[in-house]
């Protein structure tokens, strides 16, 4: 069996907040022992509510974010045992883009001097005449014009700066790439180019994709597989597909249907969940289960132990997800939402 690109286990990220008046200190557990494995050329969604640990989580993986616990191996190399040495060779197969494009570019520098600096940092040999035609080739791979590498930042729309970030990320064909929320900023118009941007050059050149989004639609249509985040916890995973047609987790079930269907048909034929409440807050999570506060189906062992991630392929942490199933199953002969 091959080695995963990526694998991930048990890792936790959690935030010191200091002490009290009383003197007690505080911590916020942002991601809890999370566990996951990513493929070559596979896209993994990451999913979830705002303050779910989405973000962190993808910082935590690239050691943007230091991890409190649990490992993270790239190709079977722990990234928590490497000096800052090692770690910085690494960087060159590790991108990351940001959420929002203009902030995530230097206003002092040129098109050209932004996307080139990968090339700088780590294939120092090349002249100048060398870089400028690899970058002038990889603003065409983007959408842009190789004229545009002597313009600012501040001359382009959200739409530019984020392909003009993409080519910077993309520029030494790295091996795996987070994208944090990479379209949220953009127009409605705009998101869908990016989207199918990332798609083609992911086909091209081979590199694993974790993109977290809160958008589910743009993640049914980019991601092999969709992570679901529940206060740092990690309580669906499973192929894109079969998470959207059979959902397990009641709450994977509840961010689904607050998607719209266009079919009214497929609409009325839809049985959601009814989530109550507002999510907890992380500084004092229930115990057991982190969802059974806003559960209907929630019983006492909900409150007492936490459920595992179960499930070979489409895994599942909930103690009660088949009665769910049933319970909300169409009967036979109803229309199907799928």
């Amino acid at each position: 069996m091959s080695v995963p690109l990526l694998s991930v286990r048990d890792l936790s990220v959690r935030f010191d907040l200091g002490g009290t008046l009383f003197g007690r200190r505080r911590s916020l557990t942002a991601v809890d022992r999370v566990s996951f494995d990513l493929g070559a050329g596979e896209t993994l969604g990451v999913v979830g509510e705002s303050g779910c640990g989405k973000s962190t989580l993808g910082r935590a993986v690239l050691r943007l974010v230091e991890p409190s616990a649990g490992s993270i191996l790239i190709e079977g190399r722990d990234l928590a045992g490497l000096d800052a040495a090692a770690l910085r060779a690494l960087r060159r197969d590790m991108q990351m883009i940001f959420q929002d494009p203009l902030a995530a570019l230097d206003p002092r520098l040129t098109v050209e001097q932004i996307v080139a600096e990968p090339l700088a940092s780590f294939r120092p040999e090349l002249g100048r005449p060398a870089r400028r035609a690899l970058v002038a080739a990889m603003l065409r791979r983007v959408g842009l014009a190789p004229e545009h590498g002597r313009r600012y930042p501040h001359e382009f729309s959200g739409g530019q700066c984020q392909r003009i970030g993409i080519a910077r990320a993309m520029m030494l064909a790295p091996k795996l790439v987070v994208c944090d929320e990479p379209v949220s900023a953009l127009d409605m118009s705009i998101q869908a180019q990016i989207v199918n941007l990332l798609v083609a050059l992911q086909e091209e050149m081979g590199q694993a994709l974790i993109f977290i989004s809160h958008n589910l639609l743009i993640v049914r249509h980019v991601a092999h597989r969709i992570a679901v985040l529940y206060l740092g916890r990690l309580v669906e995973l499973g192929p894109a597909e079969q998470v959207f047609r059979a959902p397990r987790h009641p709450y994977t079930r509840a961010l689904i249907a607050a998607v719209p269907v266009a079919d009214p048909l497929r609409e009325r034929a839809r049985r959601p969940l009814p989530v109550h409440g507002e999510p907890p807050s992380p500084l004092d999570p229930p115990s057991g289960c982190a969802f059974r506060t806003r559960c209907p189906f929630a019983t006492e062992i909900c409150a007492q132990q936490r459920p595992a991630l179960e499930g070979p392929s489409h895994a599942v942490a909930c103690h009660h997800w088949q009665k769910i199933e049933a319970a909300l199953t169409p009967p036979t002969g109803s229309a199907s939402p799928g």
